[in-house]
């Protein structure tokens, strides 16, 4: 029976062969690699994956997709919530032909695996909450090799933006700290059925070796208050921020938020004393 898109999921299936072709291409799975796949839906990105790996481990919520991957013999299904998924479980776990897993509510929870073997994740992500997904995996990108995700263009765009550009704002600095990114590959509505209204693309994710340590709750703050209010100088936002912190003189707010590079807003959150 055929499985109807789902609009509670934002469930658009991937049906061009081309394009198929070119995002395996591009994430390029080696036999035995301990893989992810978000939101398999009807395998078009799924076979030609597992084909090449020989074993994949997908998550699907929706559970009538769910059932219908167990079947498969080269698959380990977990049926669940990716935002409630803990990936270092994952990186732990055996691989079990066309098993249903529950790893939910543990992100906290301390981790031993092998600490050796790194997930690569990929997948069509649902545009509706790509970008909780996205900070999700940021929690966990210790247990992680790589990521490969369709996503809307625009969110691509503002996720690689450059510092100066009006796509540059709180999701790049968030992301850009951690990892280095690109845009791989254009992916146009008629690719999917039913066709989304928004074009799409392909990024590339690849986990820094060395991050800057720093607090993530406080470069989040910092952020969050300077593209605030992102058409005034930061005099009026982040200057008053660190005027409370004691921090008054030691950065420059006579710009905007979208004119500061990423390693000043790290820079600043390595300096900001910890409020208790």
């Amino acid at each position: 029976m055929k499985h109807i898109a789902r609009k509670r999921f934002g469930q658009h299936f991937l049906t061009d062969g081309t394009i198929i072709d070119a995002i395996v291409r591009a994430i390029a799975p080696q036999p035995g690699q301990a893989m992810v796949e978000i939101g398999p839906g009807l395998a078009a990105l799924t076979q030609p994956l597992v084909e090449r790996l020989g074993h994949l481990t997908v998550i699907e919520l929706d559970r009538d997709l769910a059932a219908r991957l167990r079947s498969h013999p080269q698959l380990t299904v977990i049926e669940a919530d990716v935002l409630k998924v803990n990936f270092k479980e994952i990186v732990a776990l055996p691989p079990v032909n066309g098993t249903k897993f529950a790893i939910e509510n543990k992100v906290n929870e301390p981790h031993h695996g092998a600490a050796a073997r790194r997930l690569r994740v990929v997948g069509n992500l649902p545009y509706n909450i790509s970008t909780p997904i996205l900070f999700h995996l940021l929690t966990q990108v210790d247990a992680i090799e790589d990521q490969h995700f369709m996503l809307q263009k625009e969110v691509i765009d503002r996720m690689v933006a450059a510092p100066a550009t009006s796509d540059y704002g709180r999701l790049s600095v968030m992301l850009q700290w951690r990892y280095a990114m690109e845009n791989v590959l254009a992916v146009p509505p008629a690719s999917f059925d039913p066709p989304p209204r928004v074009d799409s693309a392909v990024v590339r994710m690849v986990p820094r070796v060395e991050p800057p340590l720093l607090d993530v709750a406080r470069l989040s703050e910092i952020v969050q208050v300077a593209f605030s209010q992102r058409r005034k100088l930061l005099r009026h936002t982040l200057g008053q921020w660190l005027d409370a912190r004691g921090l008054a003189g030691t950065f420059d707010v006579q710009r905007r938020a979208e004119e500061v590079p990423v390693a000043e807003y790290v820079a600043l959150a390595q300096a900001a004393p910890i409020q208790k």
